[in-house]
């Protein structure tokens, strides 16, 4: 069966942006094998734009129209999973979910969600951070980490469903639809500054190093439906950004 990513992906994503914030359907989930068990590690996400596009829908042909330049890019922006930092053995002993994780249209938010421009596409992606522990770790801050995209993860920020068939579709697969839009969660802080020089770092270098744990990484990329869960395996080599199939 296919995956539900790749369902939504077949119609053109799209993802609700709000002024408090929306979470994410379907939410970014992964599994993750090959880790050090005792060495901690730091989970987080950001989303880039996939172009510099600014989008607009057409009813009468049922697809998406260049519009124009995209906006000024919104504030860059990370989301630490709740959990991190934690050790390689209780990453990968679960699936690891950022279902805390919202996205918001509001330039001026102060509660921590990634801000997006409305009708401008983005690819969300992964990032695994080795938290050295040796002196002097902010040298080698732009090897100690490790990028993942996943490309049937993009989507159209908007304020409303643009194609009725995504909203057919995100109601068929997620039964708590409309309790999670009346739903005020939890959403994490972000106060841990031993990220900030990887971050810096990862501005200007993709590189994952053959030498450490990271590049080895298997994910299990999970789906969650209704009532049914939709798996899909990756390895992701040293060099590359986008996952393998495994099968």
């Amino acid at each position: 069966m296919q995956a539900l990513w790749q369902q939504f992906d077949q119609l053109g994503t799209e993802m609700i942006v709000t002024k408090s914030g929306r979470r994410m359907f379907p939410t970014f989930q992964v599994r993750i094998f090959g880790m050090d068990p005792s060495a901690d590690y730091v989970l987080l996400m950001d989303f880039i734009p996939v172009d510099d596009k600014r989008y607009r829908y057409a009813f009468h042909s049922s697809s998406w129209l260049v519009a124009g330049r995209a906006d000024v890019a919104a504030p860059s922006r990370m989301h630490f999973h709740p959990d991190s930092p934690a050790p390689g053995a209780q990453w990968v002993k679960q699936t690891v979910s950022f279902d805390t994780l919202k996205l918001t249209n509001n330039l001026l938010d102060d509660n921590g969600h990634m801000i997006l421009n409305s009708m401008h596409r983005y690819q969300p992606r992964f990032h695994v951070v080795y938290v050295d522990p040796t002196p002097n770790s902010h040298l080698n801050a732009f090897k100690n980490f490790c990028t993942f995209s996943f490309p049937e993860t993009r989507f159209m920020a908007v304020t409303a469903y643009q194609n009725h068939r995504i909203t057919q579709l995100k109601i068929a697969s997620n039964p708590f639809a409309k309790e999670t839009r009346a739903r005020a969660g939890f959403d994490p802080q972000t106060p841990r500054h031993l990220i900030g020089q990887v971050a810096r770092a990862h501005d200007q270098s993709g590189h994952c190093d053959r030498t450490l744990t990271l590049p080895h990484i298997q994910l299990l990329y999970l789906f969650q439906g209704s009532s049914t869960k939709f798996v899909q395996g990756f390895f992701f080599p040293a060099d590359t950004r986008e996952g393998q199939m495994l099968f």
